[in-house]
């Protein structure tokens, strides 16, 4: 298959420096379309799971019915794909066995990361949900080492640093701390580096399409996730203990969180395409300090001094280090 529709729809730096100029007005709605996406993720699993009226404390199930929801989204985008030009960037869905069991481990890796993240969103507050997850940025380059061999630069190395003290002050200042929690973030973290390093190998197996590649990890991770939902014992105790199955607010509010996940992909795509490598880096940073910002408001977490001053390192030490890898990418 070529790829050449597929780089048009996520073109290289290199590219971008060369290619006409956007219209503000479409850059804006591509940027606040991505913070939309993104925040409504975060705010929307962690309403689901610890903080509404819908306590649904299952991150197993949760997060394999988003899948499910992101599947089904999936397949309709493709097929409407063959008809309606907006949403051709979609292939029609498609399921190869040979390509499936290649797949498999990133797919393993993947349902990890968003059960972890999950998991990690229920035990902590969402203010210190990003100090949690900041040490990606740790596991990215020592994995990178031992994995791939590939050294990291001294000014990276400061960036990660920083976010790493960032953890601990954070960590020792929580003040609703909570233990598995804080493991299930690092366990996220962990594998969210684990799967950035997995997409790179197995793109080349299905011509570096992004969405073909989600099209087949989405299908393994719900296969691989059924049967750890049903021995989990969490079907038993949501028959039990949940009353409102029936509550068609309850399903709508699930169902939203899984079209958040699915259109954090697109929003991010459409933020590379139309914005620069630099703005794409400096956004997700800006995304994070609001999303500590409004989670302070919305839930009126307490934060204690050593607890602020953990996340504004943990968003300084991102920060710092998008900005040097966004050097040196253009440097090379």
């Amino acid at each position: 298959m070529s790829t050449d529709k597929d780089d048009r729809f996520l073109p290289s730096p290199a590219v971008q420096r060369g290619a006409p100029q956007h219209p503000i007005s479409l850059i804006i709605s591509a940027i606040a379309f991505y913070w939309v996406a993104s925040l409504s993720v975060v705010f929307l699993n962690k309403t689901i799971l610890s903080g509404s009226e819908y306590k649904f404390p299952y991150p197993l199930f949760v997060t394999l019915y988003q899948l499910i929801v992101a599947l089904v989204l999936l397949v309709v985008c493709g097929q409407l794909g063959k008809r309606n030009r907006s949403f051709s960037m979609i292939p029609p869905f498609e399921f190869d066995l040979d390509i499936a069991r290649k797949i498999a481990p990133l797919s393993v890796v993947y349902v990890l990361m968003l059960t972890l993240n999950n998991l990690c969103l229920q035990l902590v507050e969402v203010t210190f949900y990003q100090v949690a997850r900041s040490l990606s940025i740790f596991f990215n380059i020592l994995l990178t080492y031992t994995m791939l061999r590939q050294k990291t630069s001294p000014g990276a190395m400061l960036a990660c640093a920083v976010v790493v003290l960032g953890f601990f002050v954070g960590s020792y200042g929580e003040s609703n701390f909570s233990w598995a929690g804080l493991w299930a973030g690092v366990g996220s973290s962990v594998f969210v580096a684990l799967y950035g390093i997995y997409v790179k190998k197995t793109l080349a197996m299905i011509d570096n399409n992004q969405w073909r590649l989600l099209h087949y990890n989405t299908a393994i991770s719900i296969v691989l996730l059924t049967p750890i939902v049903l021995f989990s014992g969490e079907l038993g105790e949501i028959s039990r203990e949940v009353y409102f199955l029936d509550d068609l607010g309850f399903w709508t509010l699930m169902t939203l969180t899984g079209v958040a996940g699915f259109l954090i992909n697109t929003a991010m795509f459409l933020q590379i395409k139309y914005t620069t490598a630099l703005t794409n880096t400096i956004s997700g940073t800006a995304k994070s300090c609001v999303q500590t910002l409004l989670a302070m408001v919305f839930y009126q977490n307490p934060i204690t001094a050593m607890n602020g001053f953990g996340i504004f390192l943990s968003l300084l030490g991102s920060g710092m280090y998008s900005w040097v890898r966004y050097a040196e990418m253009q440097r090379r």
